[in-house]
């Protein structure tokens, strides 16, 4: 069994026992995700238009990681003008628990 979730405008597949990285959460222990809006248990999936009612994914949150720096360098030739601008994302590591489907 497979769902697919939406959080942070992002859209994943998953299943019971996966590890994903989603945008930060701000929340430690279990979360919920109750924007599903497929479920697939292997005979007939069913699709929500755009979500479908009563369904959830559990998961519980393992806590915050970084993604690898992103540096961007900006100069103007001539005139000594040089920045450097350095980003690490940060993602909520969650494990799925439980697809509950309706």
């Amino acid at each position: 069994m497979y769902a697919i979730i939406e959080t942070g405008g992002k859209q994943y597949q998953v299943q019971e026992g996966d590890e994903i990285e989603v945008e930060l959460l701000g929340t430690d222990g279990e979360i919920k995700f109750d924007k599903v809006l497929l479920i697939h248990d292997g005979t007939a999936p069913k699709i929500g238009l755009p979500h479908l009612p009563k369904c959830e994914v559990l998961g519980e949150v393992l806590g915050v990681i970084k993604a690898p720096k992103v540096v961007a360098f900006k100069y103007k030739r001539c005139k000594n003008y040089r920045r450097t601008v350095g980003h690490r994302q940060k993602y909520s590591r969650v494990k799925i628990k439980k697809i509950v489907a309706a």
